[in-house]
């Protein structure tokens, strides 16, 4: 008998083989020939499933963005399961759980991290992956700024300036920052310190933050 072949994961498969490519060779050496190779398959199998490279890249960040949102709405639910309220338990640690699910502190998380970079560059010229490259951008605001709201609402932004907006903006920054100078410069992959600096912040929001001497 022919072996079945499950449609939505030879899709995931394949967008797999696309994430290594891109990951190591960059955005335009991800072709159908060369993800068909790296995922195993004959062209015409990658081709059955994507009609065009713009449809096949179009679909691998689309799979990037919903991995990784999916992995933090799996901590938002554990830590916020109502209506995002905080649980009475200590919402600094707890916020710094579900954030660092963004920064590159493993391989996979440093694929990803590498992967969204290399799209956001190729966005810039190509108009077809601009709106699907800003989306994680705006997926890191929305999760802090519910990550902030909560805090906020559990009564813990001690040392913030009242200004959730600017806040969140802030702290979506900081994020954004470390996943790029960890993919930039290998020599700051370091996970204690991407580590250490949200955590900082975080406790300058909260109030807790030991003194300079």
């Amino acid at each position: 008998m022919p072996k079945i072949v499950d449609p939505t994961e030879r899709r995931k498969a394949v967008a797999d083989a696309v994430f290594r490519v891109v990951a190591h060779e960059g955005v335009e050496s991800a072709s159908l020939r060369r993800v068909a190779a790296e995922a195993g398959l004959a062209i015409g199998s990658v081709r059955h499933y994507f009609g065009s490279h713009a449809e096949l890249l179009s679909f691998a960040l689309a799979e990037l963005d919903s991995r990784v949102t999916d992995r933090v709405l799996r901590h938002l639910a554990e830590f916020f399961p109502d209506s995002g309220a905080a649980p009475p338990r200590v919402p600094g640690s707890h916020a710094e759980r579900i954030l660092l699910e963004l920064l590159p502190l493993d391989e996979p998380r440093f694929e990803e991290s590498a992967v969204w970079l290399a799209f956001t560059t190729a966005a810039r010229s190509r108009p077809e992956l601009a709106e699907l490259a800003v989306r994680p951008l705006t997926g890191v605001r929305s999760l802090v700024h519910r990550v902030l709201s909560a805090m906020a609402g559990a009564g813990v932004l001690h040392g913030a300036t009242g200004d959730l907006e600017r806040e969140t903006d802030r702290l979506a920054a900081l994020l954004d920052g470390l996943a790029l100078a960890a993919v930039v410069d290998p020599d700051r992959r370091d996970p204690d310190a991407m580590r250490a600096v949200l955590r900082l912040h975080l406790a300058s929001l909260t109030g807790s933050a030991q003194p300079s001497h």
